[in-house]
């Protein structure tokens, strides 16, 4: 976990790179040691990986101090202690914004390799060699940004341009802010300064440090790692400036197979809905199966007619053509009325028997069992409904006995023992007229 914060550190061997032939690379080391970096850049590569992690997980900033326990032990680092352990300058500009511009236009001259000034929203490879390895240093140990280091931003643009053109800058101030904003909660400042923030624990007496470590020899620059830099740089160069394409790695896919001895695949069909509309839609004649009528046979849980309608003998022997013999007086015109509410009321009483279930399947079956003796039946018994009625009216006009000086038998007319119940049985039996 401590290896995080040194990932993209640089440090620099001085005594190395120094006795190097390149003399642009010489010069840009020069510029470093005479900006008074030197103490801060090449400072011993010691890492107390344990001590670090201990420092920023307990880090925070109190009065323009840095607070921090390492082993349970306080630890304080302010900014005085700070520049005179690196022997940083405390005089200058103290901020990169206030470096003039005319200053930072000339130096986008001289840094450039085509001549023209660099863009500060291009990329590194518009400088020369010497110049994009300063990028990289000033980046990576001074800025300690996270992200792309190709890409040129003002900022640290602004700090090769303090190094190429001798602006003096309170280095103290500048890298002691830096240092803050690690330490800071919620800063997008990535952390850094692994070596510097060892040397200055390993300075504190009576703190338990645990065992060091060796800091990477491939992030020190010396004469070897310099020459190295330049030959990737220039390789990258001379394939931008010819066009070639860079080699890729091998492709991990499988082979392509022979096409002659590919099976051929099944074409694969997809089944859509059939979407109905009303443009669709249209109307056609659909010829109807005629279905025959059927006999409905008689139900047998339904007993036979003979069971329960009983005919008396003295109506099946009355003709149409005999006179009917009552054996009651005759009636009053009075009469003649009460007979005449007494037969709607069996007319009433047929209509609701005839809407019954039975008497329907009554007459089904008596209709399919024998339809002709019972329809000579029927026509004879309304013939002799008719006649009685017909006689009674005539009876009713010839009788001048008052209504009033009817006894009780009078009022019965011996009506009910003779016509009453063989007409309710006719009206069950027969439709109304």
């Amino acid at each position: 976990m401590a290896s995080l914060f040194y990932s993209n550190s640089q440090h620099v061997d001085f005594d190395s790179v120094l006795t190097m032939d390149d003399q642009g690379m010489v010069s840009i080391f020069q510029g470093l040691m005479a900006s008074d970096l030197a103490g801060f850049l090449g400072c011993p590569a010691v890492i107390y990986e344990a001590a670090l992690v201990d420092f920023f997980e307990n880090a925070s900033v109190r009065e323009g101090v840095i607070i921090s326990t390492v082993a349970g032990q306080l630890v304080e680092i302010s900014e005085e202690w700070f520049a005179e352990s690196f022997e940083l300058p405390v005089d200058g500009l103290g901020d990169l914004s206030e470096i003039p511009k005319d200053v930072i236009f000339d130096a986008r001259s001289i840094v450039s390799l085509s001549g023209e000034p660099v863009s500060l929203s291009g990329r590194k490879n518009q400088m020369k060699i010497e110049f994009r390895l300063l990028y990289d240093i000033m980046a990576k140990a001074i800025s300690v940004k996270a992200g792309s280091f190709n890409a040129i931003t003002v900022e640290k643009f602004s700090l090769v341009t303090a190094i190429v053109c001798g602006v003096r800058m309170n280095w103290a101030r500048i890298l002691f802010s830096t240092f803050k904003k690690m330490v800071t909660p919620g800063s997008k400042q990535a952390k850094g300064f692994a070596v510097q923030i060892s040397l200055l624990l390993e300075n504190i007496p009576n703190l338990e440090l645990g065992e060091s470590s060796e800091f990477p020899t491939s992030k020190i620059l010396t004469d070897k790692t310099v020459h190295r830099f330049v030959s990737l740089n220039d390789k990258a160069g001379a394939e931008e400036a010819t066009g070639a394409p860079k080699p890729k790695d091998a492709s991990k896919k499988r082979p392509a197979v022979d096409v002659g001895e590919a099976v051929a695949k099944k074409k694969r069909t997809i089944k859509k809905k059939s979407v109905t509309s009303h443009s669709t839609l249209e109307m056609v004649a659909v010829a109807q199966e005629i279905v025959p009528l059927q006999m409905v046979e008689p139900c047998p849980d339904v007993p036979a007619v003979e069971d329960h309608v009983e005919q008396p003998a003295a109506e099946e022997d009355i003709s149409a053509d005999q006179p009917v013999e009552a054996d009651y007086e005759p009636a009053t015109e009075g009469s003649w009325y009460r007979v005449r509410s007494e037969l709607d009321e069996e007319k009433q009483l047929s209509s609701e028997l005839k809407q019954s279930t039975v008497a329907d399947q009554l007459k089904s079956s008596l209709v399919e069992k024998r339809p002709a003796q019972w329809t000579d039946q029927l026509i004879a018994k309304k013939k002799q409904r008719q006649a009685v009625q017909i006689r009674t009216v005539r009876t009713c006009s010839k009788s001048t006995k008052p209504a009033e000086s009817l006894n009780a038998k009078d009022t019965k007319y011996n009506y009910d023992r003779t016509f009453q119940k063989p007409l309710q049985r006719l009206y069950a039996l027969c439709p109304t007229d």
